[in-house]
């Protein structure tokens, strides 16, 4: 039975603020930012976007009835969660109307946690065909303003329904995996803020991928030879062009030439929005399939997931017959184009904002938001939301 990625959407706050502008306000050479790390824009998120919400407008946009009906599990891959004790995912499963017969949890392992949801639905599938899984990847990376990881911030999700006979592509078996317990970045439960070893990170992201990369080939026997693309866990989009050469002379110069056009196509996206930690690898695989003409149902794709602390795990998938069909290209390009830029200032303006801790009633103002959920305002330590198309069950 083929398990695998039935739908896939994604969503990115209506704001930005353009790599140069930061970088002369932050007196850098513009080119460390758009060259030297392979960023253009970055997204911001207002008050009235949380990891919630960003979740559940990705997935608005793909799931329709009989998802409704189907979806018996919600997995919430997430490290910016509103709540120690709630996961996210229970929010989503209100706002999107899903049935009451489901299971709903939030999975945390930094910029891995998507990837468990992925593996845990394809598991729960096995042993319930007939169900569909959703996994929501969304974060808001925030590292501080005039920090060393400022350039590599940003506020995105990704939603995907995983079914038996997938639209778009199945994944296969095995996968290969690594943990090892390493302090490259990490966020204490007091700070609102990351704690990162930039230098450390780098170095533990290439040498786990050199080590499960060989793990992946031992347990498969397949080699660059055998993969259409190879997508990457991008906290900046020079991340993946920095692990794809520590590989790229195993193959043939063709072998190469097509790895790194692909690798172009799968950063158009995250170039655009920045760092979203969990959901960015899945960010560049639609990204990928969105902008690459080239692909064929049969192809195969290879993701490298990469989550700091640290866990990693490559694995690869199929893409069926027909797969453009099921893609949001258009709506994604126009999200992505109808957003508004916000001066430097302006950004850290909305940057210091935050919502009120001591449980304090405040309603938020959400005229500006064009998003059709959105936080609508907190009181007596809860979260209230609102969803303009409401849909009854």
């Amino acid at each position: 039975m083929k398990i695998g990625i039935d739908k896939i959407g994604f969503y990115t706050p209506h704001l930005y603020v353009d790599m140069n502008d930061l970088a002369k306000a932050r007196d850098v050479d513009p080119a460390k930012f758009t060259i030297g790390i392979g960023q253009e824009k970055m997204a911001i998120a207002p008050l009235t976007q949380d990891a919630v919400t960003l979740a559940a407008n990705a997935a608005l946009e793909i799931i329709d009835e009989s998802d409704r009906q189907a979806i018996d599990f919600v997995i919430f891959g997430t490290e910016t969660g509103v709540d120690h004790s709630k996961a996210a995912g229970v929010y989503v499963h209100h706002l999107l109307n899903l049935q009451p017969q489901t299971r709903t949890v939030e999975v945390k392992q930094a910029c891995f946690g998507a990837t468990a949801g992925i593996q845990m639905a394809k598991a729960h599938i096995a042993l319930h065909p007939n169900s569909k899984v959703l996994v929501l990847a969304s974060d808001i990376a925030r590292y501080g303003l005039r920090t060393g990881g400022e350039a590599t911030q940003g506020a995105g999700a990704v939603a995907m329904v995983m079914s038996k006979n997938p639209k778009i592509m199945a994944i296969e078996e095995p996968s290969a995996y690594l943990t090892e317990d390493v302090m490259d970045f990490w966020r204490p439960v007091y700070s609102e803020y990351a704690q990162v070893d930039g230098k450390l990170s780098n170095e533990m992201y290439l040498s786990f991928f050199e080590k499960i990369w060989e793990a992946y080939q031992q347990k498969t026997g397949l080699g660059i030879g055998d993969f259409s693309a190879i997508c990457y866990h991008l906290p900046y989009t020079k991340m993946g062009l920095k692990a794809l050469r520590m590989i790229y002379d195993q193959g043939t110069e063709a072998d190469k030439e097509r790895l790194l056009e692909n690798l172009e196509h799968s950063k158009i996206y995250n170039k655009n929005v920045g760092n979203i930690y969990t959901g960015s690898l899945y960010l560049s695989f639609l990204s990928l399939i969105e902008h690459q003409n080239n692909l064929r149902a049969g192809d195969r794709i290879g993701l490298f997931s990469y989550g700091s602390g640290a866990v990693g795990e490559f694995f690869a998938g199929i893409l069926q017959s027909g797969y453009q069909e099921h893609l949001h290209a258009e709506q994604h390009q126009k999200l992505l184009s109808s957003r508004t830029e916000v001066s430097v200032e302006e950004y850290e303006r909305i940057f210091a904002a935050t919502l009120p801790k001591d449980g304090t009633a405040y309603q938020l103002d959400d005229q500006n938001d064009p998003a059709k959920i959105k936080l609508s305002g907190v009181g007596e330590h809860k979260r209230h939301y609102a969803n303009s198309l409401a849909v009854k069950m």
